[in-house]
C-alpha cells in the first residue's frame, strides 16, 4: 500500500466513487432486515414484490429509446439483473442461516428443557449483574445436546449465564461440558444466538488449540508489559491492543463514555485504520515501497485478529479497517467504497443477524465516513500543515490521523444519538486530540507484548513510550468529560435520528458549497476563512441540537410517562403540575433521577416500590435527592435481602423522619395522591414477612396498582408472573383498563388470556435495549397488540408519554 503526499493543482481530478456494489449490499441489507424483523409471509411478499419491482425495471430499460445494445443500457441492465439475484440470494441464505442458528435448539428452548450440552467457547468469559443474580456470561458454540433422552449433534451458538465461579476461569477454545435449562434466545428471530442456557458447574474436556492458546499467550504478554506503568495507561494498554477492557475502572470508563471515546476501549475498525496508518508510514519511512507494502498491511492485520481473538467483532473490525486503509490510497478512491459494498455482503451472507445489530451499522458507517470524507479532509489538511513548515511525512500522517476520526464520528453520530439518547458536542474535538496518539500507542503497546518475553529493556521502553501516549488519552477523556454541557439530550425516535443525519450532511454540504461559492467570487476562503464557516456551521447546528434535541415539555394532559431506565421500571403518573406518583425507580442510580429532571417534576408525594429486585429499587437514594418525597411505599415480601439492604441504608442516608417508609394496606385500599386515585389490588394480606429468596415470589408478591388520573384507568402491574396473574383475574373479574403497565418487562412467562382480556387500549413495555434475558417476547406482544392495544417499548421509543383525550389514552408520537 504506497502513498503520496497531497495532490496538486494541476493534477486530474479523483475517479468518481463506484457505487454499484455499494447499492447491492445496501439492498441486501435491507432484504436481510425485512426477513429478520417480519412475519415469514410477510417477508416473502416484500422480497417477491421488491424482485418484480426491479425486474420491471429492467425490463423498462430494455424497451427504451436507443435499443438495449448501448453501453448505458447494458450497464443498467446487469446491475439491475444482479440486484434481482442479489435480493433473491440474500432473502434465502437468510433465511436458511437463521433456522440453522435456531432450528436444533428451539423447541428445546421454548419447553425450557434441561440438557447436557458439549461445545467449544468462543468468547472470553465476563461478569453480568442482573436484577437478580450475578455470574458470568460467555457464548458458547454447542456441538452435542442431550435432553428427554435424545443426543443431538449440531453447530450452534448459544449464550451460557451461570452463577458457578468456574466459568469465569474457562479459556477461551477450550472444549467444555455442562448441564442446564436452556431458554428462548433475546431478540427472536433477530438474534446470533440459538438459545440461552442457564448453567450450573463447567467441566473442562479438552484444551484449546493452538491458534487460541499463542493468542491467550500474546493477550497476557501484553498485561505483563502494561505492569510497570501507572494505574490508568496500565489498564488501558490491554483495552487499546487487545480489547482488553477488563481492569479499567468504572471512572475511566464514564469518562472516555461522555468523551465519545469509547471506540478505543473496544475492537473497532477505527482503531484498526488508525494502526494501520501508523504502521504503514513507518514501513515507508523505512523505504518499503511497492507490494512490499501490502504484506506489512497484512501482518499488521493478522498480528490485530490473533491477539484480540478471531471473534466475529474482530473479523467485523479487521474487514472494515482494511477497507479503511484502502480508502486512503492516493489509487483507492474507486475501489474502497467497492470495497467496502463486498464487505458488506460478505459479512451479512455469514452472519445475517449483523443486519439488526447496532455495532454493525455503526462499523459501517464509520467506514462509509472514511471512505468518502476522509480522503478528501487529508488532502485539504496536508497543504495548511506543510504552510507550518511540517515535513511532507509528518504531515500526511498526521493529517490522516486527523482526517480519519473525524470522518468516522461525523458518519455515526446519528446512529450513536439514537442508542445513547444524546449528542455529545465535545465527541469531534475529544478524537480529533486523541486520533495522533491512538496509532503510536498500539503499534508500540503492541511491539512491547510481542518482546517482552524477550531480555532486555526493549519490552519496557516501548511499554512506557506507549503509556505517555495513553496518558495524553486518558488526560484527554478526563479534560472532555469535565466540560459542562458536554452532551445535549436528544429523543431515541426514528424521525429524530433522520434529523439529526440530515443536519451532519447539511453541515457539510454548506461547508462546501460555501467555500466553492466563495472561490468563484475570488475570496481565498480555503485558506484564510474556512475556519470560519465551519465555526458558524457548526455554532447553527449546536443551536439546532439544544433546542430539536431537548425533550418536549409534557403536555397538559399527560397522565403516565414510562421512563426509558434501561431493564428496569420507572413510571410517572400525573399528580399535578410538575408533581408526580413515582412507581418504581429503575437499576440504574442516575436514570430515575435523570426522568424526572427531563421531564420537569419538582414534587414527588408518593414513592412506591413494588418488590425488593434491584431493577426496581436501584435510583432511590437518587430519586429522594432529587425532589422533595412526601412518602415511600415499600414492599410487603422481604425478599431478596440485597435489595432490603440497599433501600433502608438510601432511606436511612436522607436523614428523613423514620416514619418515612411505609408498607401499603391490603387489596381494596384506597389512597388519593394529588390526582392519582390509587386502589391496592395485589398482594394479599398486611405488614411484611420474610420471603424464601427465589425470585419467583417476590415477582409474585409486587404491588399491583390500579391507578385513576384525570378518568383513564392505568394497571401497574410490577413483576407478577403468571400464577398471580391467575390469582388477580379470579378476585377481580372483568377488570377492564385504559392502559396496561405489561408484566416483568414483557417477558414470555405470562397469563396471555388475562392479558389479553383487559382490553387496553395503550400497553407499555419498561424493558431495556439488547437485554440477556430475551425481553420482551414475541408472543407476549402479540397477545396485547391482537387484544387491540397500542403497543410502545421504552428500548425502541425511549420514554413513552400517555395522554387523555376526548376518546379515550393514546401514546404521544
Amino acid at each position: 500500500m504506497t502513498g503520496a503526499g497531497a495532490p496538486s493543482p494541476d493534477a486530474a481530478p479523483p475517479e468518481p466513487h463506484d457505487t454499484r456494489v455499494a447499492g447491492l449490499a445496501l439492498l441486501a441489507w435491507v432484504t436481510t432486515v425485512v426477513v429478520l424483523l417480519t412475519p415469514a409471509t410477510v417477508a416473502i411478499g416484500v422480497v417477491v414484490g421488491l424482485a418484480g419491482a426491479l425486474w420491471r425495471v429492467d425490463r423498462v430499460l430494455a424497451r427504451r429509446p436507443g435499443g438495449p445494445g448501448g453501453p448505458g443500457a447494458r450497464w443498467s441492465r446487469s446491475w439491475v439483473l444482479a440486484a434481482v439475484a442479489t435480493v433473491i440470494v440474500t432473502a434465502a441464505l437468510a433465511g436458511a442461516r437463521t433456522h440453522a442458528v435456531r432450528a436444533p435448539l428451539a423447541p428445546l428452548a421454548e419447553a425450557r428443557a434441561a440438557v447436557a450440552v458439549e461445545g467449544v467457547v468462543v468468547s472470553d468469559p465476563r461478569p453480568f449483574q442482573g436484577p437478580r443474580a450475578a455470574g458470568t456470561v460467555v457464548r458458547l458454540q454447542v456441538r452435542l445436546v442431550d435432553a428427554r433422552g435424545l443426543r443431538t449433534r449440531l453447530a450452534a451458538p448459544v449464550l451460557v449465564l451461570s452463577g458457578d465461579a468456574g466459568w469465569s476461569r474457562v479459556p477461551l477454545g477450550a472444549r467444555v461440558a455442562t448441564t442446564g435449562r436452556l431458554a428462548p434466545a433475546p431478540g427472536g428471530a433477530r438474534g446470533d444466538v440459538g438459545a440461552v442456557l442457564d448453567a450450573g458447574p463447567v467441566r473442562v474436556l479438552g484444551a484449546p488449540d493452538r491458534w487460541w492458546r499463542v493468542a491467550t499467550a500474546v493477550r497476557g504478554q501484553v498485561r505483563r508489559a502494561a505492569a510497570p506503568l501507572p494505574p490508568d495507561p496500565r489498564a488501558l494498554l490491554p483495552a487499546l491492543v487487545t480489547g482488553d477492557d477488563v481492569a479499567i475502572p468504572t471512572e475511566v470508563q464514564e469518562d472516555f463514555r461522555a468523551a465519545g471515546l469509547t471506540h478505543l476501549l473496544a475492537v473497532s475498525g477505527t482503531n484498526l485504520t488508525l494502526l494501520l496508518v501508523v504502521l504503514l508510514a513507518l514501513a515507508r519511512a523505512c523505504r518499503v515501497r511497492g507490494r512490499a507494502l501490502t504484506l506489512v498491511a497484512l501482518a499488521g492485520v493478522l498480528a490485530f485478529v490473533l491477539v484480540a481473538r478471531a471473534e466475529p467483532s474482530v473479523l467485523r473490525a479487521a474487514v472494515m479497517g482494511c477497507v479503511g486503509v484502502l480508502a486512503l490510497r492516493v489509487d483507492g478512491r474507486r475501489r474502497a467504497l467497492r470495497s467496502l459494498g463486498v464487505a458488506v455482503l460478505v459479512l451479512l451472507l455469514l452472519s445475517p443477524a449483523l443486519a439488526v445489530a447496532p455495532g454493525f451499522a455503526l462499523s459501517v458507517l464509520a467506514t462509509a465516513g472514511i471512505v468518502l470524507l476522509a480522503p478528501v479532509w487529508r488532502d485539504r489538511l496536508v497543504p495548511l500543515l506543510l504552510r507550518t513548515r511540517l515535513p511532507p511525512g509528518p504531515a500526511r500522517l498526521l493529517a490522516e490521523a486527523l482526517a480519519v476520526p473525524a470522518a468516522a464520528q461525523a458518519a455515526c453520530t446519528p446512529i450513536v444519538a439514537a442508542l445513547s439518547g444524546q449528542v455529545s458536542l465535545i465527541a469531534v474535538p475529544a478524537n480529533l486530540l486523541a486520533a495522533p496518539l491512538v496509532g503510536p500507542a498500539t503499534v508500540l503497546g503492541l511491539a512491547a507484548g510481542l518482546l517482552e518475553p524477550l531480555p532486555g529493556p526493549l519490552s519496557e521502553v516501548c511499554a512506557r513510550t506507549a503509556g505517555l501516549a495513553l496518558a495524553g488519552i486518558r488526560a484527554i477523556a478526563g479534560t472532555a468529560a469535565s466540560v459542562p454541557a458536554a452532551s445535549v439530550p436528544w429523543r431515541t425516535a426514528l424521525v429524530v435520528a433522520v434529523v439529526l443525519a440530515v443536519v451532519c450532511g447539511g453541515g457539510l454540504v454548506v461547508v462546501r458549497v460555501a467555500l466553492a461559492r466563495a472561490r468563484r467570487a475570488g475570496l481565498d476562503l480555503g485558506r484564510r476563512g474556512g475556519g470560519l464557516v465551519l465555526l458558524v456551521v457548526l455554532v447553527l447546528a449546536v443551536l439546532l441540537l439544544r433546542t430539536a434535541g431537548a425533550p418536549r415539555p409534557l403536555p397538559g394532559a399527560w397522565v403516565l410517562v414510562a421512563c426509558d431506565v434501561g431493564q428496569g421500571d420507572t413510571l410517572l403518573l400525573r399528580a399535578g403540575p410538575r408533581t408526580a406518583v413515582v412507581v418504581d425507580v429503575g437499576p440504574d442510580p442516575q436514570a430515575a433521577a435523570d426522568c424526572l429532571e427531563r421531564h420537569d417534576i419538582t414534587q414527588v408525594p408518593l414513592v412506591a416500590l413494588t418488590h425488593y429486585h434491584a431493577d426496581h429499587v436501584g435510583g432511590l437514594a437518587r430519586v429522594l435527592a432529587s425532589a422533595p418525597v412526601g412518602r415511600v411505599w415499600t414492599p410487603r415480601v422481604l425478599d431478596p435481602r440485597t435489595g432490603v439492604v440497599s433501600v433502608r441504608e438510601a432511606l436511612s442516608g436522607t436523614g428523613a423522619a423514620s416514619d418515612l417508609p411505609e408498607v401499603p394496606g391490603p387489596p381494596g385500599s384506597r389512597y388519593d395522591v394529588g390526582e392519582v386515585s390509587l386502589e391496592v389490588l395485589w398482594p394479599p394480606g398486611e405488614g411484611e414477612r420474610p420471603g424464601p429468596g427465589d425470585g419467583s415470589a417476590a415477582n409474585n408478591s409486587s404491588l399491583v396498582l390500579l391507578a385513576q388520573v384525570r378518568g383513564v384507568r392505568i394497571l401497574l402491574t410490577g413483576d407478577v408472573e403468571p400464577q398471580a396473574q391467575a390469582e388477580l383475574a379470579r378476585a377481580h373479574p372483568g377488570l377492564d383498563v385504559d392502559v396496561l403497565k405489561v408484566p416483568h418487562h414483557g417477558s414470555a412467562y405470562q397469563d396471555l388470556a388475562w392479558l389479553a382480556s383487559l382490553r387496553p387500549e395503550v400497553a407499555v413495555v419498561t424493558v431495556g435495549a439488547d437485554n440477556d434475558y430475551g425481553h420482551p417476547a414475541a408472543a407476549t406482544l402479540l397477545a396485547v397488540t391482537d387484544a387491540g392495544a397500542d403497543l410502545g417499548r421504552t428500548d425502541l421509543d425511549g420514554d413513552l408519554v400517555v395522554v387523555a383525550g376526548p376518546d379515550g389514552a393514546r401514546l404521544l408520537p
